[in-house]
């Protein structure tokens, strides 16, 4: 057994639209290590959420190879994915719309086991549904309640449990705080952790957020406009982040300290479409660093140093702090 649970190789989703091809996941590559957590961060639009549901077969990939736990999926027929779905499961960003609001707490938890028919009798299936709940921290008062009647939190909790009842390896977090307030998104973020601890759970972990991500990764990847630009290990990417756009990211996180204020990078322009996009560095548009071989030629992603990839042509003069 490798001690990657998953490396993708070259993925690409793409899109058929009335204006074009819109190239939504465009040759992405990274491994998860065995009990890790990767953190896949970018804007609204990166391709980061197509990725994760690419990977999990929700939408069929354009091209690329997934090795899950070395065997490539993409060659499963669906019977054989069938059976892979209760080693991968998917914690949706909106826990209101990914759960039925006909089904109470108890029947949505309990339907995968159901539809796998893991569990037949009936007493059996009930203990393990509430099992399942005290382990997401869910009140077993809850067990009859519907969505609609719960917080954010809660409902949130009933997805987490719902991933976990067919006792998976790895699980795509999809935003899971995102929708959540502050406060709700610090537990939820601590009953990850301490589900991955307990269970030896890996993550691909999808989020905007930086805070967020810096907290809760082994690894970082940052996308842009369907390309992977830049991944490091998190302490290393926070310290001694190399692509502009990374840089322009670590910049807007808010430091409550006055003296310790990082220098705002500001972004100009507006997010290039991606729609049958040319082969130039997909960031040059608003790159303040940009130059005629950024237009012309799209960077390939390298190891810069010991497991930090860089895609950029001046990768040398952005590192440790040089503008």
């Amino acid at each position: 057994m490798t001690d990657n649970i998953l490396e993708v190789k070259e993925l690409k989703k793409y899109f058929s639209t009335p204006k074009g091809t819109l190239h939504a996941v465009d040759g992405v590559s990274f491994s998860v290590g065995r009990g890790k957590t990767l953190g896949l961060v970018g804007e609204s639009g990166c391709g980061k959420s197509t990725t994760g549901r690419a990977i999990l077969r929700l939408l069929e990939p354009t091209s690329g190879e997934i090795f899950f736990n070395g065997e490539n999926i993409l060659k499963y027929e669906k019977k054989q994915m069938r059976k892979l779905r209760k080693e991968m499961q998917i914690i949706f960003q909106d826990p209101f719309s990914s759960l039925d609001p006909r089904m109470s707490v108890g029947k949505i938890i309990a339907e995968p086991i159901i539809i796998n028919k893991l569990i037949q009798d009936k007493d059996v299936l009930e203990n393990r549904v509430c099992e399942l709940m005290e382990i997401v921290g869910l009140a077993p008062r809850l067990i009859n309640s519907y969505p609609h009647e719960l917080d954010g939190g809660r409902r949130q909790r009933i997805g987490i449990a719902r991933a976990l009842a067919l006792e998976p390896q790895f699980i795509v977090c999809d935003e899971p705080v995102s929708a959540l307030d502050v406060s709700i998104q610090a537990q939820i973020l601590n009953l990850l952790k301490t589900l991955q601890r307990d269970m030896k759970l890996t993550y691909l972990f999808i989020t905007h957020n930086l805070s967020v991500v810096n907290y809760f990764s082994d690894d970082i990847a940052v996308m842009y406009l369907g390309t992977i630009i830049e991944k490091a290990p998190a302490e290393v990417l926070f310290d001694n982040p190399i692509h502009p756009y990374t840089k322009a990211l670590i910049s807007a996180i808010p430091v409550p300290e006055l003296r310790n204020r990082r220098e705002r990078v500001v972004l100009r322009g507006e997010i290039t479409s991606p729609i049958d996009l040319p082969d130039n560095c997909r960031f040059s548009p608003r790159c303040n660093y940009a130059r005629d071989l950024c237009r012309e030629c799209q960077p390939k992603l390298i190891e810069y140093e010991p497991g930090h990839f860089v895609a950029c042509h001046d990768a040398d003069i952005h590192s440790h702090g040089s503008d």
